[in-house]
């Protein structure tokens, strides 16, 4: 990852972290699980800033895992950061257009293994823990990432 990329991530992180203090002030009201349920799970994570964030963060956590990272070689980092993005603020429930090719398509010839697969959810998911998503979130995030899994591998 070029020094440009790790300054782009650092300074989403800081945005993010700067956006969700705010969000956090004490004279928000507590939500409750009620309202919680009303919420999609794109308004429970933060929206398109924080999953942003995250992305922006795991992409930097692909780029150090040896098990994927020669994979995102030859990729075009601002394009893969752009449609994860987009991916994910739809998936969620969020006001996006996903705009890149469907799963299969995008993954044709590349022969992703299972292995794989499941590296680069545990790489989202060292972000998400990192950006302190609660637990119901992030599995649900996940979930939606594995539901991906039989249109990515082995292809």
């Amino acid at each position: 990852m070029t020094h440009f990329h790790r300054r782009r991530a650092a300074a989403a992180l800081a945005s993010c972290i700067a956006l969700l203090g705010c969000a956090a002030s004490p004279s928000d009201a507590p939500s409750t699980p009620a309202a919680d349920d009303q919420r999609s799970l794109y308004e429970r994570v933060g929206g398109r800033a924080a999953i942003a964030a995250v992305v922006d963060d795991a992409i930097v956590n692909l780029a150090a895992d040896p098990r994927i990272n020669a994979r995102f070689g030859n990729a075009s980092i601002p394009r893969l950061q752009k449609n994860l993005v987009d991916l994910l603020c739809l998936r969620t429930g969020g006001p996006c257009t996903y705009t890149g090719a469907n799963m299969s398509v995008a993954h044709e010839g590349m022969h992703i293994r299972s292995d794989e697969f499941d590296a680069l959810i545990e790489d989202i998911g060292k972000s998400l823990d990192k950006f302190r998503v609660p637990p119901r979130e992030r599995a649900e995030v996940l979930a939606i990432l594995r539901q991906m899994k039989g249109s990515v591998i082995d292809h």
